[in-house]
């Protein structure tokens, strides 16, 4: 447990972990009170409409007090699933230390929040263009083989971001919490695949985790650039032009991911991979958007 998560860390994460709030759920048997859209339990809040939301659960009153759709949500008793699907290409092991740590890191302590919450956590693992899923664990006893599925995965091989989503909500026999780890440095419709989990009835969270060479590049002079995953080699002229050109690139994928997080009701974080995980935990945790 040490290699993901230190005893004092796990400190801070019981202190964290009961602001948790699986706005989605799997509609079982659970442990705690949790947050649904329902009509036969007890109502408790508002929150925007999103699209791909049940339109019978806009509360048609506000809306005419407010002019602004909102949908209802209601307590009941339920079983929450966060699944927790983690890049595993090869792009992943870039960076000083590699993105890959920190994304088990982060998973790691988002498994455990779920799991001592009494919830059911599952892991989804995509290397080698492969989905490999795990079947999940419910409760502080789940956590042991948690960890050690987590350690036991290795980045490699290529990505296909969207079709893993898609593999992954197949899975799925109730909605819950998705939260993707990854750079999302992957040309696949990424965003087109959460809209539709979004649309099943998924919360959503993502978790961009970014090397700090990859936010501001320290390249000069004729370079061969190798891509980690295709194997594809690029010839490149590492100028102010050229590195210009990336950071404009790399702050637009940031913003496009940041922008689809406010539009459907998810949470957006991005990480560096050499920053302690507590910080980006805690934005999540609490629903703050953006980097």
């Amino acid at each position: 447990m040490d290699d993901l998560l230190a005893p004092d860390f796990l400190r801070e994460l019981e202190a964290l972990r009961r602001r948790l709030v699986v706005r989605a759920a799997s509609g079982g048997s659970g442990e705690r009170r949790s947050r649904r859209r329902g009509s036969s339990a007890e109502f408790e809040d508002h929150r925007p409409y999103s699209p791909g939301d049940d339109p019978r659960r806009i509360d048609w009153s506000a809306y005419a007090r407010t002019g602004e759709p909102v949908i209802k949500l209601f307590r009941a008793e339920e079983d929450a699933v966060v699944r927790l699907l983690v890049d595993a290409s090869a792009s992943m092991t870039f960076g000083e230390p590699p993105k890959f740590e920190a994304a088990r890191r982060f998973a790691a302590s988002l498994g455990y929040m779920a799991l001592a919450g009494a919830e059911r956590a599952q892991l989804f693992g995509l290397r080698e263009g492969r989905l490999e899923a795990r079947p999940a664990s419910r409760g502080r006893g789940g956590v042991g083989r948690l960890l050690r599925e987590l350690g036991a995965l290795e980045a490699s091989g290529a990505g296909g971001l969207a079709a893993a989503i898609d593999r992954a909500l197949g899975q799925a026999a109730r909605p819950g919490l998705l939260a993707v780890v990854s750079d999302f440095f992957d040309p696949s419709p990424v965003t087109a695949a959460l809209a539709r989990a979004r649309a099943a009835g998924h919360a959503l969270g993502l978790v961009q985790v970014v090397a700090p060479e990859e936010i501001a590049p320290a390249l000069e002079g004729d370079l061969s650039l190798v891509d980690a995953e295709t194997g594809q080699t690029v010839e490149l002229s590492a100028d102010a032009d050229a590195i210009a050109a990336y950071v404009r690139r790399f702050e637009g994928l940031c913003a496009s991911l940041d922008a689809f997080a406010r539009r459907h009701g998810a949470t957006y974080v991005r990480m560096r991979s050499d920053e302690p995980v507590l910080g980006p935990l805690r934005r999540f945790v609490l629903g703050a958007s953006g980097p």
